[in-house]
């Protein structure tokens, strides 16, 4: 049992590290954040949200993914075509699966209802256009930030 819970700390320390050092990995969250603040304007059924949520976990987990691959080909040491390819392949999956989560993300969320509710949320409160311009410089500020330490 207690292997298996230390399992659970090595993944959270892995989040962590792709939080901590991999840009991509940050934007990722940053986009899920934002869609998960708007997602109740839009009219879903539990399926949808479903599939909005498994995609989102499909594209963060595949950014962890391409950035172990990366790791593990420049903890090799080599810098040959087939390292090179390892990487660009897995780069490429992590594309192709965020353009077909940004298509369905699309064809869900082509709501212009949603739209004029959205604008309508903010022409009544700007006290909320402000948290969301202060929330979106956060994540401009998240996703470019520099680890510590580094100058």
């Amino acid at each position: 049992m207690r292997k298996f819970l230390k399992g659970f700390v090595y993944a959270w320390r892995g989040l962590i590290t792709c939080v901590k050092e991999e840009r991509n990995f940050r934007f990722h969250l940053v986009v899920a954040f934002h869609l998960f603040v708007y997602l109740p304007f839009f009219v879903l059924t539990r399926a949808e949200v479903c599939e909005i949520i498994i995609l989102c976990g499909l594209v963060i987990a595949a950014e962890a993914m391409n950035s172990a691959t990366e790791r593990a080909v420049d903890a090799t040491g080599r810098h040959n075509a087939a390292a090179g390819a390892a990487k660009d392949v897995a780069a490429g999956a992590v594309l192709t699966l965020a353009i077909t989560a940004a298509v369905c993300g699309v064809k869900l969320l082509w709501q212009p209802a949603a739209f004029r509710a959205i604008a309508a949320f903010y022409i009544r409160r700007p006290w909320a256009a402000i948290l969301q311009g202060i929330a979106a410089a956060g994540g401009v500020e998240f996703i470019n930030g520099r680890r510590r330490g580094s100058r």
